[in-house]
């Protein structure tokens, strides 16, 4: 099976995707001995954390437990922009929008929009409320009804996911985390004396402690390391197939789509949980488009079954059902579309928790479609329990709960922002 690294690493992290990367850096900046794996070679397009741009905000609907996260991201991303020279996040401003009257369940919490509002409130977020006449004032691009109304944030805007992910794992090698990718974990093999032996299809590597962030191969993983794992984490993660898509403005549009005079947008124009997309300004000169996406939780997949081409018919079907009647400004033609996954926990948040009680094997999942945004700062909280620093209250709220009551077929939206 390969050499056998003689090395005793402090922490293996298995994924280098959004969260692996965001945790191998503070850890090999703080000194630890680092070894990262990874099947792919990241960033790359076979997970969910490509596709040019992913929505970052300070409000968060979903709870206030993310709001500290969050804020922590975009400091990460700022230092690592000067450290790197990589543009990563780009504050445009955002906009969430729905009708006065909805009280519109989203990510499985009632009242999103109303909740996002009480989120910026207790936070001391800066923001404004927007009534129809305000939004089209300031945006014309967006076709509205006229019952609408509008949380903006001036702070929000878009990560460049590839470009932070390349950014993290650049300084983490760079201070002397081992980062081993194309080679895939086939097992876990805890030790007498407290460590675990982490077997690859090219070698045998030994670790005190060891953090799974693989995204959408979690249930594989977790599968593998026996029944009585597996019995204990079956039915924590689901993974579903979403797509995105750039829509060609028409000529003479894309300076009204540009950074800075259109925001990040997230429109929830009905009560039906599949009433929704959001979407992002122009960010290619050289090709200028709307890219918009929204979200389907009715067929899940797995990583080897992913239907990775997305056809013709999707883009006509997102664009007549959600951009035609909303941005007219855009065309039906897609310059190109992408598939990706989200991997989507039983309650919808996020798991940071032990593989088992008392092994020194955490599971560690950003997912459930609002990952990308809290991603730098769970990685470095993570970072700083591993080494026993602290964090604890910031990672409280993301331990793994009891199975609750059968959810529905169709979960509540979840956009991947």
């Amino acid at each position: 099976m390969g050499t056998t690294d003689e090395t005793t690493y402090d922490v293996a992290v298995v994924g280098l995707g959004a969260l692996g990367s965001a945790i191998v850096r503070p850890l090999t900046q703080r000194g630890a001995r680092v070894l990262g794996l990874d099947r792919h070679a990241p960033p790359h397009d076979r997970g969910s954390s490509h596709g040019e741009s992913r929505i970052t905000r300070l409000a968060i609907g979903e709870g206030d437990a993310y709001v500290p996260l969050v804020r922590r991201s975009h400091a990460i991303w700022r230092a690592l922009e000067r450290q790197t020279g990589l543009p990563l996040y780009e504050a445009t401003g955002g906009l969430i929008l729905g009708s006065e009257r909805s009280r519109r369940t989203h990510h499985g919490k009632p009242d999103f929009l109303h909740r996002t509002i009480g989120s910026a409130q207790r936070h001391g977020i800066a923001h404004e409320l927007l009534d129809a006449r305000e939004i089209r004032r300031r945006f014309p691009p967006f076709t509205l009804r006229g019952d609408e109304i509008g949380y903006w944030e001036p702070e929000a805007g878009l990560v460049r996911p590839e470009q932070a992910i390349r950014a993290q794992l650049a300084v983490a090698r760079a201070s002397g985390a081992q980062l081993r990718t194309g080679e895939t974990l086939l097992g876990l093999e805890p030790q007498g004396d407290g460590s675990v032996l982490l077997a690859t299809d090219q070698g045998r590597y030994r670790a005190l402690q060891v953090v799974l962030s693989a995204g959408a191969w979690l249930p594989e993983l977790l599968r593998g390391q026996g029944e009585a794992a597996w019995a204990a984490w079956s039915g924590e993660f689901a993974v579903y197939r979403q797509t995105m898509h750039w829509f060609a403005l028409q000529p003479g549009a894309a300076p009204d789509f540009a950074p800075g005079r259109f925001p990040v947008f997230i429109w929830m124009y009905g009560d039906g949980e599949e009433d929704y997309f959001y979407g992002f300004p122009s960010v290619d000169p050289q090709q200028p488009a709307l890219k918009v996406a929204t979200e389907q939780y009715l067929a899940p997949t797995t990583p080897e079954a992913l239907r990775r081409e997305v056809d013709a018919g999707e883009a006509a079907a997102m664009h007549a059902s959600r951009v035609a009647g909303r941005f007219p400004q855009a065309g039906p033609q897609a310059l190109h579309s992408r598939a990706c996954m989200y991997t989507v926990s039983r309650d919808r948040d996020f798991v940071v928790d032990r593989l088992g009680p008392g092994l020194p094997v955490w599971v560690a999942s950003a997912c459930s479609g609002h990952g990308f945004k809290h991603s730098a700062g769970l990685g470095e909280a993570i970072a700083l329990k591993l080494l026993d620093v602290g964090t604890g209250a910031l990672l409280a709220p993301f331990g793994r709960r009891a199975a609750a009551a059968p959810q529905p077929a169709s979960p509540a939206a979840a956009p991947n922002r």
